[in-house]
């Protein structure tokens, strides 16, 4: 679907569709299901079990099927270029999908990353999201010109929350945009713990729209990070059409096991290195492989 040509009145009529439709619930829900926290952990087990045998069946005796789902993640403010090698170097050995790091790092991850099938992701109106679209879509350029092949760019939650939908289209257009004329992957990190589940179904319709590949839970910055409910609910809305990425949070295999399992197509994660180790049956710290 082309985002410039949807009409607005179209626009708000699919969005009630799809929030009308995420929210008949099955007689079967748990009473507990409308919180924001993901307070029933059995509410998804069977499809956790599930999704648990399938990831298991591509892991098994292949680590890197767990590796290429993983966005190896450093975007703190205080992460030096001797972490940044680190980053760059745990990546390449573990053949994992994307580094994912702040736009003053990604032309070092292109040159630290030459001839690795390792791509290079970074953030756009990172971490608030509270920029104009032109200044995102001027990051986008920037950070494509650098080298990203992937951009994760945080929508405008106060324009979302105040309702107004072509404003949080547009701003997602901007980077969604910019990013199919490069033949680069564009995702939509909709910051779902400052959301009603009326939102976040609004939020990824707004990027089905506007031709976004992914939608994402978290930047890892806000007020909690990815629940197997948020990426259920995600994937239920996008269909099979595009990726959903969880982050924030994801710190062990199990971890990523239920996210999979629930929906995920991509996992963005400091603990990469960790989770690829349990991947192979062995035995980490719990403070091992975490940025």
């Amino acid at each position: 679907m082309d985002a410039r040509s949807v009409d607005l009145a179209r626009l708000i009529a699919v969005v009630a569709e799809e929030v009308m439709a995420a929210t008949r619930r099955p007689v079967t829900a748990c009473a507990c299901h409308a919180v924001a926290e993901d307070c029933c952990p059995t509410r998804l087990q069977s499809v956790i079990d599930a999704g648990a045998t399938r990831l298991g069946y591509h892991a098994t005796g292949a680590t890197g099927a767990v590796a290429a789902l993983i966005d190896h993640t450093l975007l703190k403010p205080d992460a030096t270029r001797q972490d940044i090698e680190k980053l760059c170097k745990e990546a390449a050995e573990h053949r994992f999908a994307t580094v994912c790091v702040n736009p003053a790092w990604v032309a070092t991850c292109r040159d630290l990353l030459r001839g690795s099938p390792v791509g290079v992701c970074s953030v756009v109106g990172f971490p608030l999201g509270a920029t104009v679209a032109d200044v995102k879509q001027f990051e986008t350029h920037r950070v494509i010109f650098d080298g990203a092949r992937e951009v994760d760019m945080v929508i405008n939650v106060g324009a979302l929350k105040s309702g107004d939908l072509r404003t949080v289209e547009r701003d997602i257009d901007a980077v969604a945009a910019p990013c199919r004329d490069a033949g680069v992957t564009s995702k939509v990190i909709i910051e779902a713990a400052l959301l009603t589940d009326e939102e976040k179904v609004t939020a990824c319709t707004l990027a089905k729209a506007a031709g976004a590949d992914f939608v994402k839970t978290s930047t890892g910055f806000g007020p909690g990070g990815a629940t197997v409910a948020d990426v259920a609910l995600m994937r239920r809305v996008v269909g099979d059409d595009m990726g959903v990425k969880a982050a924030g949070g994801v710190r062990d295999l199990e971890g990523l096991k239920a996210m999979v399992a629930a929906g995920a197509s991509r996992v963005g994660a400091s603990a990469g290195v960790k989770i690829v180790r349990q991947s192979r049956g062995e035995t980490v710290t719990a403070s091992e492989g975490k940025y």
